[in-house]
This record gives C-alpha cells, sequence and structure tokens, in this order.
C-alpha cells in the first residue's frame, strides 16, 4: 500500500514538473531596488545587479510554479562609492566577493487572475528567513525582438534588516527596508 501511494505521488509530481516550463532570467532588463528611511531626513534608495535564475513557470496552473534567484552581495548599488563600501564591511553585510543573496519560493497562492503571493526563502547574510512577495504577471508572450516565448513580472515586499542581523544604526536608519522587484525572464531552449 505504502508503495502505491509513493508511486503516486512521484507520478502526480512528474506530471506538475512537466507542466512547467523553464524560464531564465533577463539579467538586463530585471532590477531589484530597495529604500530605507534615514534619520527621518531622507529616504534612500540602491539595487542589486548581476543576479541568476530561473522560474519553472506552469501558466495553466500557476500555483505549481516555482522561482530560484541569486545575486552576489557586493553587487549592492546605492549612487555613493563610501555608502556602498561601508555595507560591504562589519558593520553591515561583512560581504567577500563570495556572498550571495537568494530567494528560493516554497509557496504560490493565487490573490487574483494576475497575482498571487509567493512565499520562499530568503537567504541574505548567512541568515535565511520565510518571507512573502506580493506579485504580479506583466505579460506573458513573444518578444518582439528575440523572437521567443518571454515572461514579466513584478513584486514587492518589506523587509526588516534586523531579521538579517543588518541592524546598525536602527532605528534611527529604519529598521523597515521597501524591495521592489520587477523581471523579465526568457523562455529555455
Amino acid at each position: 500500500m505504502r508503495s502505491l501511494v509513493l508511486a503516486a505521488l512521484l507520478s502526480a509530481s512528474a506530471s506538475m514538473a512537466l507542466a512547467a516550463d523553464k524560464y531564465t532570467l533577463d539579467s538586463s532588463h530585471s532590477q531589484i531596488v530597495f529604500s530605507y528611511n534615514h534619520l527621518g531626513f531622507s529616504t534612500t534608495y540602491g539595487m542589486f545587479s548581476g543576479f541568476e535564475g530561473e522560474i519553472m513557470f506552469d501558466q495553466e496552473n500557476p500555483a505549481n510554479s516555482t522561482v530560484a534567484v541569486s545575486m552576489p552581495t557586493k553587487s549592492m548599488f546605492t549612487g555613493w562609492e563610501q555608502r556602498d563600501g561601508h555595507f560591504m564591511t562589519d558593520d553591515f553585510f561583512g560581504a567577500t566577493d563570495e556572498d550571495m543573496i537568494s530567494f528560493t519560493s516554497t509557496s504560490i497562492e493565487l490573490t487574483g487572475d494576475a497575482t498571487a503571493k509567493i512565499t520562499g526563502d530568503l537567504t541574505m547574510n548567512d541568515v535565511t528567513k520565510s518571507v512573502v512577495l506580493d506579485a504580479k504577471l506583466n505579460q506573458v508572450g513573444d518578444h518582439p525582438m528575440a523572437n521567443k516565448p518571454w515572461a514579466g513580472f513584478d513584486a514587492t515586499t518589506t523587509l526588516l534588516r534586523s531579521d538579517f542581523g543588518v541592524d546598525k544604526f536602527a532605528p534611527f536608519v529604519s529598521d523597515e527596508v521597501s524591495v521592489m522587484i520587477s523581471i523579465e525572464a526568457m523562455k529555455a531552449e
């Protein structure tokens, strides 16, 4: 009996995997932008670049899709070289060239025709926490210049940097960090 249940589960997961199409991120048209309050005087912005990842996208049943993305911690850019350098010190990330920030989805809950809550594990500064992204499918279709299937998504979330051990100067420099994500992905060949 146990082997019949196991065989049924394996068969179900294999058919779900076959229904999803693999998409790889287009790093040149994908951004992760963050912002935080600086001492009540201003909002400071930054972004990450150089990330890689893939989406297993099941267009017929999006809840069966998965997302995995990673980027070098040192790819952070805030527009001021001294601040970028300070963020990489032991005051914040203590980052080396090998340190990565990654997100791997654990579940997707549809909230509308083109919206979902994507729950996943965010690993940053050697700490892993569950986060929820409010995501929106912008468009799926053939890219007019690349002549291949393409997909675009936006997502937002709010993080507490103290959850990841990056809490220097909090609460004066806000603990809350707003994150905006916009990605394009191309169907893998």
